[in-house]
């Protein structure tokens, strides 16, 4: 199985900055793609960004320039650093890896609340 736990959510001020990590464990491939989607209430849960095993990034693109999305693949962490923050940012971040080749194998974290607010 694979574990992911989430870290560093909570409340900021538009405009502000907020940093997420995401730890991995457990039968984890070497070739895989992490990252983070978000949910709100009442809407489907989104892309925010991936980040491959190679290093290749993909990003929605109400993010684009604002969020940064890295990883260490030694650790098995993925992180998603988030600057200029605005309300429409508030919801649950969840972090995802997916393990490749063949059929994907797909694991989410618990989740993290992002609040921004004044």
């Amino acid at each position: 199985q694979v574990q992911l736990v989430e870290s560093g959510g909570g409340l900021v001020q538009p405009g502000g900055s907020l940093r997420l990590s995401c730890a991995a464990s457990g039968s984890i491939n070497s070739i895989n793609v992490m990252g983070w989607y978000r949910q709100d209430p009442g809407n489907q849960r989104e892309l925010v960004a991936t980040i491959s095993s190679d290093g290749i990034t993909v990003y929605a693109d109400f993010v684009k320039g604002r969020f940064t999305v890295s990883r260490d693949n030694a650790e098995n962490t993925v992180s998603l650093q988030m600057t200029n923050l605005r309300p429409e940012d508030t919801a649950v971040y969840y972090c995802i890896l997916v393990n490749l080749p063949g059929r994907p194998q797909q694991y989410w974290g618990q989740g993290a609340q992002v609040t921004v607010s004044s």
